[in-house]
């Protein structure tokens, strides 16, 4: 079994909550999790049909019924629930009493802010993360200066990030392509036709090809349109689906200019680099090796674990990027309180000079000597005034 991280978070929200919510991408270990945590509670899968037309059309029978300390799976299935289980836990007063999990962050949390605002802390599951794979500890990300180094335990730089971090795929011997890819039809299937009207799904799924191509770059509505063939409008709901269901984020631009013209729109990534592995058509970690896009898909691997630190030390994202527009860059930008830790990503196993430029410049704009550079190979050191990490070290 393969130790969560933010399982120590959940467990002490639960001695101060009456409720806790833990949302996150189908698979990614979820409900495992919360049975694993709280294994004296009754489980309730509002995926079955019955249980769920019971929550619906009946609220105050099916809580009467299951009484006590609960698991709710897929709460967001059975919205009419929330505004029943406010008055019950405001008389109650019990911590822990209702742990609620789902996999639609739009509509778990349009529903808790709407009926359990100020009842209910709230946590995001992702995949698992290196850290946890190699059985490592997590670390305070506004402390990664101090972090302490790990060994990568036999792990593989381009195996790992082919195969990515769905739990389901450390459990035995399973093909990776053929995983991901019952996984994505099964997604296109149940999460889109329940929350928009696609009615031509080859198209949404060659939307989300051509997004996994742009995985790493600034996000370009027009141009993505353009390929799609689909209107604005329709973009901007499909790529807020891919959101709200934990398939891509949005890394958004550092606006500290130092009076220079700044680049405004977002960056696109995905959470899981093994999924885009899939919907690039990339068959093999040597294929992902020599790929065109093996710098964006190591980038895509190295931020999403950043934000897996993150969010597994209970802390909500403090992640940017600075460009300007004459073309200077850093990939990452941390932000704690009022200081800034610059972060450059490398693909290469190899160190060279050039590859400190962006950091160099940003240092001297920002007058900072604090600097990281993490890059595909395995060694830890210090060059050019920048601690290099490896790909493993977050």
């Amino acid at each position: 079994m393969i130790y969560r991280h933010l399982s120590p978070s959940i467990k002490k929200a639960a001695t101060n909550y009456p409720v806790v919510a833990v949302t996150g991408p189908r698979q990614s270990g979820k409900t495992t999790l919360c049975r694993e945590l709280f294994p004296d509670y009754t489980y309730v899968n509002l995926e079955k049909l019955d249980t769920r037309d019971f929550a619906k059309n009946d609220p105050n029978a099916f809580l009467e019924r299951y009484h006590g300390k609960v698991i709710l799976d897929e709460a967001q299935r059975a919205p009419e629930l929330f505004s029943y289980i406010m008055p019950l836990v405001d008389e109650h007063k019990t911590k822990g009493e209702f742990i609620l999990t789902g996999s639609q962050n739009f509509h778990l949390m349009e529903s808790i802010s709407q009926s359990l605002a100020g009842r209910c802390a709230t946590f995001k599951l992702l995949p698992f993360s290196t850290r946890e794979i190699l059985g490592a500890e997590n670390f305070d990300i506004c402390k990664i200066r101090t972090a302490k180094n790990i060994e990568p335990g036999g792990l593989s730089c381009y195996h790992q990030i082919f195969k990515g971090g769905y739990p389901p795929l450390y459990d035995g011997n399973v093909d990776p392509t053929e995983w991901l890819g019952n996984y994505t039809r099964t997604y296109l299937d149940r999460d889109v036709r329940t929350l928009i009207n696609v009615g031509d799904l080859d198209t949404f799924e060659r939307f989300l090809r051509l997004c996994a191509g742009r995985t790493g770059q600034i996000l370009d509505m027009s141009s993505l349109t353009n390929d799609v063939g689909i209107s604005v409008p329709s973009v901007k709901r499909w790529l807020s689906l891919l959101v709200a269901s934990y398939t891509v984020f949005l890394l958004n631009p550092h606006q500290k200019n130092f009076n220079k013209r700044l680049i405004k729109s977002p960056k696109l990534y995905f959470y899981d680099t093994g999924l885009v592995c899939y919907l690039l058509g990339i068959k093999s970690p040597d294929e992902l090796e020599f790929h065109s896009l093996r710098g964006n898909i190591f980038e895509t691997h190295v931020i999403s674990e950043l934000f897996k630190t993150t969010l597994n030390a209970g802390r909500e994202s403090s992640l940017y990027f600075w460009r300007d527009s004459l073309g200077h860059e850093v990939d990452v930008i941390l932000e704690d309180a009022e200081k800034l830790f610059p972060i450059e990503i490398k693909s290469a196993q190899t160190i060279s000079g050039s590859m400190f430029d962006g950091l160099a410049y940003w240092s001297s704009l920002n007058k900072t000597s604090d600097a990281m550079l993490i890059y595909g190979g395995n060694d830890f050191y210090t060059r050019n005034g920048a601690a290099v990490r490896p790909w493993f070290f977050v």
